[in-house]
Order: C-alpha cells, then sequence, then structure tokens
C-alpha cells in the first residue's frame, strides 16, 4: 500500500468514528443501540431499502434521518410522509402528486413526495397503515422506479431511497391478508429493531442532556439539568411514550422551571406517583 491509500484509508476511518461518536451522542450508547449505530455506518455506502421496526416514540424517524445523512445522498432531500395521517384517497395524492382538476378541489397540479424525494430519500412512517391498493402503487414505485399522478397518464420517473417504517407486526398483518408479502420483502431489505426506552435506560441521561440544551436554546433558558432526585424519579418511570414521550416531559419541565436545576415538584404528575 502506497503513501496515499494509506492517508486515504486513515481518512476514512477517522470519518467513520467520528461519525460513530456522532451517532452515539444522537440516539444513544447503550449495548442494545451500539450495534443500531454500527449498522448505519455499515450501509452508508448502500442504496438498499431500509425497514425500521419500534414502538411508537422510540426515535424511528431519528434513526432514518440518520441514515440518510451517512448515506451517498446526504446532499439530496429526505421526505417525510406519515401515512398513518391520511385517508386513501388523499395519501396517494401526497404520495404521487395529483393533476389539476383530478377531484373536488385540486385547483392546480402538484407534486406528490415520491417525486420531490427524487435523488434522496423518502422516509414511509407507518407503513402498515397504508391500504391495499395504495400498496400496489407503492411496490411498482419501489420496483420499477415509476408512477403516474392522480388523476394523470403521464409516466413519471423517481430515483427515492425508500426508508420504511412501523409500529406493527407485519408478518402478523401478510397472514391476515392486509399487507402484501411482495412490497414486505422489497421494503424489508435491510431491518433495524429499535428497542424501547424501558430496555435501555442508560440512554436516558444522554438524551435528558441533549434535550435539556435543545429546550434551553429554544426558549432562550439556561437550565443546568435535573437534579439528584428528579433523576431517580426519570429512572424509576416505565416510559410507555418513549423517547417522545421523554422529550415532551424535559420540554414541560424546562419550561417550568424557576431554578438552575429541575426538581421533582416541577415534573408531571405521573412521574411523581408511581
Amino acid at each position: 500500500m502506497n503513501l496515499r491509500d494509506e492517508r486515504n484509508k486513515n481518512r476514512i476511518l477517522s470519518h467513520a468514528m467520528d461519525s460513530s461518536d456522532r451517532l452515539s451522542g444522537l440516539l444513544g450508547r447503550s449495548a442494545k443501540m451500539r450495534p443500531i449505530c454500527r449498522m448505519i455506518l455499515d450501509i452508508s455506502a448502500s442504496d438498499s431499502n431500509v425497514l425500521i421496526h419500534g414502538e411508537s416514540g422510540v426515535g424511528k424517524e431519528v434513526v432514518a434521518r440518520a441514515i440518510h445523512q451517512e448515506s451517498l445522498r446526504n446532499k439530496g432531500p429526505f421526505v417525510v410522509v406519515n401515512c398513518a395521517a391520511y385517508a386513501e384517497t388523499l395519501l396517494q395524492s401526497e404520495l404521487f402528486g395529483h393533476e389539476k382538476g383530478a377531484f373536488t378541489g385540486a385547483v392546480k397540479s402538484k407534486k406528490g413526495r415520491c417525486e420531490q424525494a427524487d435523488q434522496g430519500a423518502i422516509f414511509l412512517d407507518e407503513i402498515g397503515e397504508v391500504s391495499l391498493p395504495t400498496q400496489v402503487v407503492l411496490l411498482r414505485v419501489i420496483q420499477e422506479k415509476c408512477f403516474e399522478r392522480v388523476g394523470g397518464e403521464r409516466t413519471i420517473s423517481t430515483d427515492a431511497r425508500v426508508i420504511a417504517a412501523t409500529n406493527k407486526n407485519l408478518r402478523a398483518a401478510m397472514n391476515a391478508g392486509t399487507f402484501r408479502e411482495d412490497l414486505f420483502y422489497r421494503l424489508n431489505v435491510i431491518s433495524i429493531e429499535i428497542p424501547p426506552l424501558r430496555e435501555r435506560k442508560e440512554d436516558i441521561p444522554g438524551l435528558v442532556k441533549n434535550f435539556v440544551e435543545k429546550f434551553n436554546q429554544r426558549f432562550n433558558k439556561t437550565v443546568a439539568g435535573f437534579n439528584a432526585d428528579a433523576m431517580d424519579l426519570i429512572f424509576a418511570y416505565n416510559w410507555p411514550g418513549n423517547v417522545r414521550q421523554l422529550e415532551n416531559v424535559v420540554e414541560r419541565s424546562v419550561v417550568l422551571c424557576k431554578h438552575e436545576m429541575i426538581r421533582p415538584d416541577e415534573l408531571p404528575a405521573e412521574l411523581i406517583n408511581i
């Protein structure tokens, strides 16, 4: 190996270590999260589709963004669609766009999210909520990289990496006939399971620190953190809403805090009355 190759190898290894540290700070340093951070780096040069599993609130979108940011497509768009937020007809319009006059209220043509995500990635959250007719169109987008807008005849091409997420058991949905087997295997090229917060409580201090800094900046405050008694209550709680619930609790506590440190009486009642 010549000197130039050695320098390139060292630069790549250095970047990987820096990325690993950054991802660990973002996602968690627990024994259950470190393999996920490593996997994100391992697939960084790949365009393979990813299916992220986990309970609501565990941070599936955070993982999806990290996958995109570490990928070769990171200069392209990262487009998010919450599939559970739309009725079937509206979801098809949101995903694939529509032409003027396609339905009542379609006063002009509109690009869909798949089109907007060209050369980047599209994150399909709550993919298990998508109806069977829309699944058929999604399968074509994944296989052939093309689709038609609602009410249109022109075929549109898109080159977007698909990252999907669900809190459902899609294998059970396949057995029940509510989720297509061919779509599942197209999405599930790389599978990532995000553990709930109650199973990785050692990540709580780092997450709390990040959230305190975030909300200090947002609300122009100088809260130093949670005192020992407050942290004991945070660790004792089971966090059914996972990281999203923890973030909401930190936001509330920072807003209400009147001291340097957040005290137990500034926590929500459900954490105090365990």
